[in-house]
This record gives structure tokens, sequence and C-alpha cells, in this order.
């Protein structure tokens, strides 16, 4: 099972925030996940994510996308 690191999309229409979470990469992006260990808001540019966690999954063998990748260095998580 490949895991990844991605966002969900939430909020109303032309306001969106997004769920940090850990997923199956055959599942669908709004659709079923393992974990959710934070969350970005673009609109207020607030990003929240859980260190541990994602430090956690990543040692797991969790891969970020590029969007997620980029949210994680700016909070200063991963280099």
């Amino acid at each position: 099972m490949a895991v990844k690191m991605r966002l969900r999309r939430m909020g109303a229409k032309k306001a969106p925030t997004y769920r940090v979470i850990i997923a199956d990469s055959r599942s669908p992006r709004d659709g079923r996940f393992i974990e959710e260990i934070g969350y970005f808001n673009p609109m207020s540019d607030e990003i929240k994510i859980d260190a541990e966690k994602a430090k956690a999954w990543i040692a797991n063998g969790a891969q970020p996308t590029d969007t997620v990748k980029a949210l994680l260095k700016k909070s200063n998580i991963v280099d």
C-alpha cells in the first residue's frame, strides 16, 4: 500500500480550507483517509500541522505531495 501525505479540500465555494491527511494513494481526493494531521487555510495563510505525527509518517514511508512538502518546509518541520 502506497501511502501519501496530501490535502483534502473542505470549506465553501470560493473559500477553500484544506486538511492535511494521510491516505492510500489510490483513494480519491476527498475520500477515505487514514489520519488527519493538520490543516491549511489559504485565505488567511494559516498552517497548523502536528510536527511529531508528520515526522513519524515520513519515517514510516509516507510520501508528501509537492504542495504538502512546501507546507512542511514553510512550517519548519522538514528541511
